[in-house]
């Protein structure tokens, strides 16, 4: 088995127990961080009735205005994590749970937390 799929077993392995312990309601969704190759995107998720409240994307017509001057992938992802509290606000959300999905809590996914927290967002 190559390096690169070993590591997305992993990640799905890890992910799997993450979410044994890890759900979300209406007051407190689910905050999770999907990290592709040059983007990064997040949802709010109900789990009682599997709704997705809001999300995110870098990748996303409404985020190219935003992204325009920042630089590095880090960066665009703290960005995105003060949209996503910027729209969790809107739905009067304030606490939510987060999911990393899998991956480690460092780089990209740590900026998007921290982006998060500084937009107001609880966790």
């Amino acid at each position: 088995m190559n390096t690169q799929a070993a590591a997305k077993k992993r990640r799905i392995r890890i992910k799997r127990q993450i979410r044994k312990k890890v759900s979300g309601t209406a007051e407190t969704p689910r905050l999770v961080v999907y990290r592709s190759l040059n983007g990064i995107s997040a949802q709010l998720i109900n789990d009682l009735t599997g709704t997705t409240i809001t999300s995110v994307s870098s990748k996303g017509k409404d985020s190219a205005a935003k992204l325009k001057d920042v630089k590095g992938k880090t960066g665009k992802s703290k960005e995105m994590g003060k949209a996503l509290a910027e729209a969790a606000k809107s739905k009067n959300i304030t606490k939510v749970v987060f999911d990393r999905n899998g991956y480690l809590y460092h780089g990209r996914v740590k900026a998007f937390a921290e982006g998060a927290r500084e937009g107001g967002l609880i966790f």
